[in-house]
């Protein structure tokens, strides 16, 4: 396995392979981040995937307030992302958001030094800020990550 610059264990790069594995939503930006990086940098990456988490995030609350605007079927397909395509992701093209949660939740409760780095630095330490669009994302986060921010953000 690869390791990141200055020697760091391959604990963080294999956080990185392992959500591509889990959320195949991530691969183009994964192929991209390695094609102009020539490696895996995680805290690099992971700004990346809290982005696009943020977004997906965004466009479920956008699809399912226009669902319910539009015929009253909050969720028609069942998958909670109110977009009736059936993904689970609220937008087409866009990770989806909970199954990101869930994949960070399950490796943050592992504690292991090197995943916690990047979840809390590069994933927890930039989701939005109360009053910012998107923050409505940190109540949805698992009792073990919602920890991990209250700790760095005590006000969210």
């Amino acid at each position: 396995m690869t390791e990141t610059p200055g020697g760091r264990g391959a604990a963080d790069v294999r956080l990185v392979t392992d959500l591509v594995e889990r959320v195949p939503g991530f691969r183009a930006l994964y192929e991209a981040h390695v094609f102009n990086e020539d490696t895996v940098l995680p805290h690099v990456f992971f700004w990346d995937v809290t982005r696009q988490t943020v977004r997906s995030y965004l466009g479920a609350e956008a699809h399912a307030h226009a669902y319910t605007e539009a015929d009253g079927d909050r969720d028609a397909d069942g998958d909670g992302d109110g977009d009736g395509d059936g993904d689970g992701d609220g937008a087409a093209g866009a990770p989806e958001w909970r199954r990101t949660l869930g994949f960070l939740e399950e490796q943050f409760t592992r504690g292991i030094a090197g995943i916690d780095e990047v979840v809390v630095t590069s994933f927890l330490g930039y989701l939005p800020f109360p009053g910012s669009p998107g923050h409505g994302l940190t109540q949805e986060l698992g009792p073990a990550l919602a920890a991990g921010l209250t700790r760095i953000r005590p006000a969210g």
